[in-house]
């Protein structure tokens, strides 16, 4: 079988696959009852196609409406005065000068000439009620005006379906349709026969059946299609940091609203349409809107910013004009349907196996029916009346093809995949708890085989707290106290060379001081911006006064590719200065000078630079980042298209940042290793301070620290060589990430898990099987990237997701031995006594019980167990494991063969072991079979809960949903046997018989647990 699956099922892979791939799997499971219900939770390739097809549309639209509109416009515009547009008298009574679609027209047709007419983008700030350095004002009853008038930043969306839509789609599973058609037949003949209300019992049983199983059924599914919106509307949650009565602060952008200062940085996705204020090297990406591939620049000529486009580069202050559906963002959503999440490979594979199953079930129930109608046939023969047909003739023709049809529903495994889904359901809302939100539903399960984690250093292995604990200015090395309220930290140094400190510190930034609200000072920026803000502060610099001496001409954004920033100031004299800070050694190799103990600038000599060089390993061994800080004088005229001098600098300082391993992270390495899980750091930081960090985590044992350009330099062979060996990658670019995932993946087959936060990690996000976002550190662009976003930046937090993972497969390992041991005994027991005996002995009504134990109940069940510590001391699945393994076949054949063997025992001796004779012992015999069938499942499904150990027991009572399905299947069983005989084909049972039953299944888990000694191959 598993051959099969893998070569019929096996292309579909849990990222990116073909749609070729996805169309043709869908071909091969032809037995298939309810299309809508198997495929609700996946990708609808129809109407994504359409959605492509659209957005194609809407782009070459869009593109061609900014052209002629910006024609149309500049001609219309060049022909009247700004006198002629009036403000609606609405947006005048509000306090607004200017209307939402007014405001919208400027952005959408990148209308330059309508701009100017209202003032330029000071004139816009001003009509929009807004301030450039304040923001807008946060008074409820203004933002109330302003959303009124303005809209708020939501786009609309598609109505939840209700219950009811679920319960209809239920009922169009094929096979119950049909047996809704035989109790209808059944109705009619039974009381033209009977009369009312004996001849109708038999088809209101089939009824009430069809029914119990739609409502159970529409039921689950409703409840995951409630649980996948609480995530979606999770993955859209992102906050933006806007300035507000003159406070910086983060709101969700579901909260934004025209007028307000937005500030974006390289990474971000621009929230809303609006205008550029401030900023420098701006490149937006434009391509999810316009299918431009190339970037734009946008600055003071070009200040259209628009909603749904990404910050490719740069950082600046944008001015809200337009939000929600009237931004062209919006617009485009409007038009597009999605068809929703890619199917998992293992709701691929499970696919396969219902499709196997179903055919196998369908050759059976053909058969049976067969054999039964020519047994009724040779009955008539003996009788002499072959030609006379009365309506109990026609009633049991109808029931045995109701036995056949119901033999379909219960030998097509629907559940298998639904299970898949239910479990991943399940798992994703518990992730959440645990600080994982996954965002493709394959991620979850995939991280159940990954054998490597290629996980960043900072922020993940590392609190990201970080402070500046020494430095080395003038040559002199000294340890800091960082305090942002006193200046109490001196230095033995000139006070000439701390003014050129403090001007690289506070003009070379991508941070922020500000005062919030309740008057303290805070630093805004990433954690490495804030720590040499605040060493600045700790020497008694103003970070406002600072930045008001000189003019900044020049940004050039920290860049992972040249590991340094840079900026460029015309100095008071009209001079021009630049500054730049990054990875010690890059900077250093850059400086041809550095100020000495004096003050003084002096070449740098030999000694010099050895000195510099030990401080920056030195540094390094006591597991701190180093970064060098510069700056340059330019003494020509500086151009603002002119790069940045890249050599040429005095060395001001090296600074060592600490930045402390998180707790637990040395036991989250030390299970992975058990589990089988190689954890490789892959960081930009100087290669001795992430062996540091690397043995402090356990991380760094055997195996090899390696740095990007040595990596990069080697040929094919070389690396093949040494890649299982790299343990840590330091002062790795991201396509050195990339190459490293690429070859885990391809060439050595490894299930590869890697984390990042930044833009330029994209494509290795994109790259591995699962992609780790920070939810913290991340930009926009990598959680976009990501499969999984990790909420606390935490590395136990992957270990959770892990386990998860594993969880859902062994999961879905037990449902599926669970569902295929039922599979097996219920065709072969009715198969085998049509033949034999002419009958069936479990009715249509007591199959499509058995169906809802073993599909919708055995699934919440055993879908839905929670992880254990014991999953994590097994090794991972890997890339090319069985699903179905030597394991569970044991399992199956071993359980299959004691429950038939037993039924048949029933059938065959039943009557005479236990004294069953009167006029129904048919019926009360069947009866004690169907009950001993039943609760057969029911203490196999506890038996189901570990596949190889004995104890099935542990941590039962845990499992609130597994104990409430046992109590509901034992009661709902109790009700039908005792108290729904007429419509169930029941007759109660005296106290000797249930104990019968009950002991019957009990005796199935010893057997069980003996099954499990046999020994057999893991695969």
């Amino acid at each position: 079988m598993e051959s099969y699956l893998n070569d019929n099922f096996g292309d579909v892979k849990p990222k990116n696959s073909s749609e070729e791939a996805l169309q043709r799997w869908r071909k091969l499971c032809w037995v298939v009852k309810n299309r809508k219900r198997r495929f609700r939770f996946t990708a609808n390739l129809s109407k994504r196609f359409e959605a492509e097809a659209i957005r194609r549309s809407n782009q070459e639209k869009f593109r061609v409406a900014v052209l002629v509109s910006q024609a149309a416009l500049q001609f219309i515009h060049g022909l009247r005065l700004s006198s002629e547009y009036k403000v609606p008298e609405e947006v005048k009574a509000a306090g607004f000068e200017i209307c939402a679609d007014e405001a919208g027209s400027i952005v959408d047709g990148r209308d330059v000439k309508k701009l100017k007419i209202h003032g330029g983008i000071e004139g816009i700030t001003d009509k929009l009620s807004s301030s450039v350095n304040d923001g807008i004002s946060t008074s409820e009853s203004l933002l109330n005006r302003r959303k009124e008038i303005y809209g708020i930043n939501k786009f609309t969306e598609s109505p939840a379906r209700g219950f009811w839509v679920f319960v209809w789609e239920a009922l169009q599973d094929t096979t119950l349709m049909i047996l809704a058609v035989c109790a209808f037949v059944s109705l009619a003949v039974g009381i033209i026969m009977e009369g009312w209300p004996k001849g109708a019992q038999d088809g209101i049983g089939i009824v009430a059946s069809i029914l119990l199983v739609v409502f159970v059924t529409a039921t689950s599914d409703y409840r995951q299609s409630l649980q996948f919106k609480d995530l979606d509307k999770e993955k859209k949650k992102i906050t933006v940091q806007v300035t507000r009565n003159g406070y910086r602060q983060k709101i969700s952008i579901y909260d934004l609203l025209p007028g307000d200062i937005v500030h974006l940085n390289i990474g971000d996705q621009v929230p809303a349409d609006g205008l550029f204020l401030s900023g420098f090297s701006v490149c937006i990406n434009e391509s999810s809107l316009t299918g431009e591939s190339e970037p734009v620049n946008v600055s003071d000529l070009n200040p259209f910013l628009l909603s749904g486009t990404k910050v490719q580069d740069g950082s600046c202050k944008m001015l809200v004009t337009t939000v929600g559906m009237r931004t062209q963002w919006g617009k485009l959503m409007a038009t597009l349907s999605e068809g929703g999440d890619d199917e998992t490979p293992l709701q691929v594979k499970l696919n396969g196996v219902a499709t196997i199953i179903g055919k196998i079930g369908l050759f059976f129930a053909v058969v049976t029916f067969s054999v039964l109608v020519q047994g009724l046939f040779s009955r008539k023969l003996q009788e002499g009346s072959q030609w006379t047909w009365s309506g109990d003739d026609a009633m049991e023709l109808v029931e045995f093809f109701a036995i056949a049809v119901t033999i379909v529903v219960v030998a097509v495994p629907e559940g298998l995949p639904l299970a898949v889904t239910l479990s991943l359901a399940f798992a994703m809302k518990k992730m959440m708890n645990d600080k994982a939100l996954v965002r493709h539903l394959a991620a979850c399960e995939t991280m159940g085989s990954a054998t490597t984690i290629c996980s960043d250093k900072t922020g993940t292995l590392t609190t990201n707290h970080m402070t500046v604990v020494k430095a080395c200015i003038c040559g002199k090395i000294k340890e800091v106290k960082n305090s942002t309220d006193t200046s109490d930290f001196s230095f033995d140094v000139p006070d000439s060379a701390i003014a050129i400190l403090l001007e690289s510190i506070f003009n070379n930034t991508g941070g922020e001081v500000v005062k919030n609200e309740n008057g303290k000072i805070e630093i805004l920026g990433s954690p490495t911006e804030t720590a040499i803000l605040e060493f600045g502060l700790s020497l008694g610099g103003d970070f406002h006064k600072e930045r008001q001496v000189s003019k900044l001409v020049k940004v050039e954004p920290f860049n992972s590719i040249k590991k340094r920033m840079g900026v460029v100031l015309q100095l008071p004299d009209g001079g021009y200065r630049a500054h730049c800070k990054g990875a010690s050694e890059i900077i250093l190799a850059a400086c041809d000078k550095f100020v000495d103990k004096n003050g003084e600038v002096v070449p740098l000599d030999e000694d010099s630079i050895r000195h510099l060089n030990d401080t920056i390993e030195k540094f390094a061994n006591e597991a701190l980042r180093t970064l060098c800080l510069a700056y340059v004088d330019i003494h020509d005229e500086f151009l603002v298209g002119s790069p940045i001098p890249i050599d040429g600098y005095t060395c001001i300082g090296i600074v060592g940042i600490k930045d402390p391993v998180r707790p637990g992270v040395r036991e989250s390495v030390a299970i992975c290793r058990a589990a089988g899980i190689t954890v490789r750091m892959v960081t930009g930081d100087n290669i001795n301070t992430a062996k540091a960090i690397a043995r402090e985590c356990g991380i760094l044992t055997d195996g090899i620290a390696i740095e990007g350009p040595e990596f990069r330099e080697m040929s094919e062979e070389k690396l093949l060589d040494i890649i299982p060996k790299i343990q840590v990658m330091a002062r790795s670019s991201p396509m050195d990430k990339h190459t490293l995932v690429k070859q885990l993946r391809t060439t050595f087959e490894e299930v590869v898990s890697v984390t990042g936060d930044g833009t330029n990690d994209a494509p290795a996000l994109h790259e591995a099987d699962i992609g780790l976002a920070m939810g913290i550190a991340g930009t926009e662009v990598a959680k976009e990237s990501a499969d999984v976003i990790i909420l606390d930046d935490n590395f136990s937090t992957i270990v959770t997701v892990a386990k998860w993972g594993r969880s859902v497969y062994i999961n879905i390992q037990k449902f599926v031995q669970f569902q295929l041991t039922v599979n097996v005994v219920a065709l072969i027991v009715n198969f085998t006594s049509a033949c034999l005996t002419g009958n069936a002995p479990l009715t249509a009504v007591q199959l499509l019980w058995v169906n809802m134990i073993m599909d919708t109940l055995g699934a919440l069940a055993l879908a839905t167990e929670p992880p254990n510590d014991e999953l994590m001391k097994r090794p991972p699945v890997g890339r090319k494991g069985n699903f179905i393994t030597n394991v569970m076949w044991r399992n199956i054949t071993g359980q299959s063969i004691y429950q038939f063997v037993v039924i048949w025992l029933l059938q065959t001796r039943g009557k005479t072991a236990f004294h069953i004779d009167g006029p129904d012992s048919d019926l009360i015999l069947n009866t004690l079979i169907f009950n001993s069938f039943v609760f057969f499942q029911v203490f196999n499904e506890i038996s189901s809960r570990d596949m190889e150990r004995i104890n099935v027991f542990e941590g039962i009572l845990k499992n609130y949903v597994f104990i409430a399905v046992l109590t509901c299947t034992t009661i709902f069983q109790i009700i039908i046997v005792e108290f729904l005989g007429t419509y169930a084909n029941t007759s109660p049972l005296s106290l000797k018989l249930w104990f019968v039953s009950v002991f019957l299944g009990v005796l199935g888990m010893p057997i069980g647990a003996a099954i499990k000694m046999i020994p057999v191959g893991s695969v």
